[in-house]
């Protein structure tokens, strides 16, 4: 049994490692950003790019998607006048059969690819919420099943206003993390201009691993071991969200299983069969950053938001001791900080 896991976790790690190189070869040095995104994939969560134009938002998503060998990937741009039709699809009367017939929408895909996702009406964006967290699209009274795996990688720019729509809280809620690629170093960014003189890296990226292997990545991340006292910290971490006076609405129950599942995910990604009390303190913002709804007193005092967000993590982990399990004895030693 023991080795049957082993072999399962082995497995599980090289197709991750594949993947990850992949990306790697048209997203220049962005790799801990690339596991990030690989790790919400192992635990079939859905992300949300967030930065400014030209980091890579978009081409990290397709080389992703580009990668799978067999998956069904769709691709849809936000504009204000998308509908939500075009993202479920809609039921069409067929003069043949004297029936109406149910054409499927971009949203049945194992990606789904959402270019500038605030750009969309927020009718439009409602057209994603029951497919993110059931699976699942029902249109005009019929409910259809999403394919398994099914992923959105959604993107949006954070600098422009006019003619974009904030995403509402519940949307939020839904995306497992948020993260930023920003911008490459000088040398990165020499390296990126050398690799598109003959055309985009690309057209040349093919797949590396197979739908059946990401079912087994799947089923190796149920199998990473987290103690019970790292995972009642997660707990703990989220909830505390809830007390700040920072903050005027908390992370949902959401962020806990997020939280938890992405640690696990996030462990594998890295080669590790458990998770670290160090995994949690790195996953929480990514993870519960987007979740939570600050309040205007807060807002108006701070510099920036991220500077906030900074503030309201760090009372978090101060508030909450890091409990470090001894792995051999069992014993538990709490430490003052993060």
């Amino acid at each position: 049994m023991e080795r049957a896991r082993n072999e399962i976790f082995e497995r599980a790690t090289a197709t991750a490692a594949r993947l990850a190189a992949n990306v790697a070869t048209v997203v220049e040095g962005k790799d801990e950003q690339i596991r990030l995104v690989l790790a919400a994939l192992a635990c079939k969560g859905h992300v949300l790019l967030e930065d400014v134009p030209g980091t890579a938002k978009t081409v990290l998503s397709r080389a992703l998607a580009g990668s799978i060998q067999g998956a069904t990937v769709s691709r849809i741009q936000c504009t204000p006048d998308l509908q939500p039709t075009d993202i479920t699809g809609l039921s069409v009367w067929n003069p043949s059969t004297r029936q109406f017939e149910f054409r499927p929408g971009p949203i049945f895909a194992n990606v789904l690819v959402v270019d500038e996702i605030n750009r969309a009406l927020p009718k439009a964006q409602s057209a994603l919420l029951e497919g993110m967290a059931e699976h699942q699209v029902t249109v005009d009274g019929i409910t259809h099943p999403l394919p398994d795996p099914f992923l959105v990688i959604a993107t949006e720019n954070t600098i422009e206003q006019e003619g974009t729509f904030p995403l509402p809280e519940a949307q939020l809620d839904r995306f497992l993390i948020r993260t930023s690629l920003g911008y490459p170093s000088l040398a990165q960014e020499l390296t990126i201009v050398d690799a598109q003189l003959h055309g985009h890296p690309l057209e040349r990226l093919g797949p590396v691993v197979g739908i059946d292997e990401l079912s087994a990545v799947f089923t190796a991340v149920e199998e990473v071991y987290i103690d019970p006292l790292l995972k009642q910290w997660a707990v703990e971490l989220v909830r505390v969200t809830r007390t700040l006076d920072a903050v005027e609405v908390g992370a949902s129950v959401r962020g806990s299983l997020g939280l938890e599942r992405m640690a696990r995910a996030w462990a594998l990604v890295q080669g590790c069969e458990f998770v670290a009390a160090e995994d949690l303190a790195r996953l929480f913002r990514p993870v519960v950053g987007h979740r939570l709804v600050l309040s205007a007193d807060a807002l108006m005092g701070a510099e920036s938001d991220s500077d906030l967000i900074d503030g309201i993590f760090a009372a978090c982990l101060e508030r909450v001791p890091r409990p470090e399990p001894d792995w051999e004895a069992g014993a538990v030693a709490v430490s003052k900080g993060p």
